[in-house]
């Protein structure tokens, strides 16, 4: 028995799978809104300790994650989920433009930080550099996060 492909057959496209944490259903609901036509949205999660019990078991391309989760903060997660040496790129997608949050966020070994605000213009482009290899910071933030 022989399979017979199309020579133009679509080739099926693998959507890259998020993960969402966020302590406010609605922002977890509107993210999800801009993203799940290009990717795949394969959890949300409202406390940090949710974020690395379900990075673990989900195992996603990318992790969105906010600063102010309760139990562990994001910061605290993406330090373990980085320890854990887990395969997900974190980028961090907060309201917190204070230079230092965007220090030790990206200290933790993120990929990403988005300020909420911005994020209509800055969270594809954010994932697609991830996915990459590449670190994404708005360029609100741009001035702030260099170091001399």
């Amino acid at each position: 028995m022989s399979v017979n492909l199309h020579p133009f057959a679509p080739v099926p496209v693998k959507k890259t799978r998020i993960l969402l944490a966020d302590d406010h259903p609605e922002m977890l609901n509107t993210v999800a809104g801009l993203l799940e036509k290009k990717f795949h949205i394969v959890g949300r999660v409202t406390d940090g300790q949710a974020a690395v019990d379900a990075t673990i078991e989900q195992r996603p391309d990318v992790v969105l994650m906010d600063i102010s989760l309760p139990i562990l903060s994001g910061i605290e997660a993406a330090a373990l989920l980085i320890q854990r040496r887990t395969p997900s790129k974190i980028v961090f997608l907060t309201v917190h433009d204070d230079p230092d949050f965007v220090k030790a966020a990206l200290a933790t070994g993120a990929a990403g930080y988005i300020i909420k605000s911005h994020m209509a213009t800055d969270l594809i482009p954010a994932i697609k550099e991830a996915l990459a290899g590449h670190r994404f910071v708005s360029p609100c933030l741009s001035i702030k996060t260099q170091s001399h």
